[in-house]
């Protein structure tokens, strides 16, 4: 297993605050993958195969409430799709005409799958609930609810990207500790309306066998949880490489 990461450097041309930024990257990446040509994968149901990060603070920066006009922000893609990052190398770069931001610089990296010992999400992880609301400790609490779902949707993943099921016999999660006190969110305008998606963020310990080892890759590779094109479940990892 591989997955592909592409380091991207942004060129802000307005104010942004941190609430608005995730859907101002979301857009830019969904409109550069239809640029590039991508549009039938990415427009059709299912799973998209990609996470991406908010923008990383600068040295000397903690927590960026607004990222200012004229400043530059790295910020990364990852996916098990080499084809997708490949396309998005080259068509972010293109998409010159956005009113929020410009990436100016794009940087591929190809990672092995390597032993991850801890995961974190960076970003807030969404598990939607029957109720059409989302796990929280406030809407349910049902921790060995949260980690059969996170288990499940990762597995899914992997089926219908590589075409093979797992057998797996336990859930890939070892130790799962929540790290916010209040839930995240992330926040998104459809048709005129603002949608509002809560999540956590989450340390995830996972278990060693192979098939955990897989998983937890493809939460790196792909996202955590639902939600990742719009900012969800970004995750950075600790391991042997």
């Amino acid at each position: 297993m591989k997955l592909f990461e592409l380091t991207c450097v942004a060129y802000i041309k307005k104010d942004t605050e941190f609430g608005n930024s995730f859907e101002a990257i979301s857009k830019y990446i969904s409109f550069s993958l239809v640029r590039g040509g991508l549009e039938e994968s990415h427009k059709r149901d299912g799973f998209k195969y990609y996470a991406f990060s908010g923008f990383r603070p600068k040295k000397g920066e903690i927590n960026a409430k607004v990222y200012k006009k004229g400043d530059s922000y790295e910020f990364t893609i990852r996916s098990l799709d080499e084809k997708l990052i490949d396309t998005l190398m080259h068509s972010l770069r293109e998409n010159i005409n956005n009113g929020d931001f410009l990436v100016i610089q794009t940087t591929k990296k190809a990672i092995k799958q390597f032993f991850i010992s801890e995961l974190y999400s960076a970003t807030p992880t969404i598990v939607s609930l029957e109720n059409k609301k989302f796990w929280t400790m406030q809407e349910s609490g049902d921790i060995m609810q949260l980690q059969k779902q996170l288990h499940d949707n990762l597995e899914k993943k992997y089926q219908s990207f590589y075409g093979e099921k797992l057998q797996s016999t336990q859930n890939f999660i070892q130790l799962l500790e929540i790290k916010n006190q209040k839930p995240q969110n992330i926040i998104i305008h459809k048709d005129g309306k603002k949608v509002t998606f809560f999540g956590n963020k989450f340390k995830i310990v996972p278990n060693e066998d192979e098939i955990s080892q897989k998983l937890a890759f493809v939460a790196l590779a792909c996202g955590l949880g639902e939600k990742n094109s719009y900012g969800g479940g970004f995750c950075l990892a600790r391991g042997m490489r």
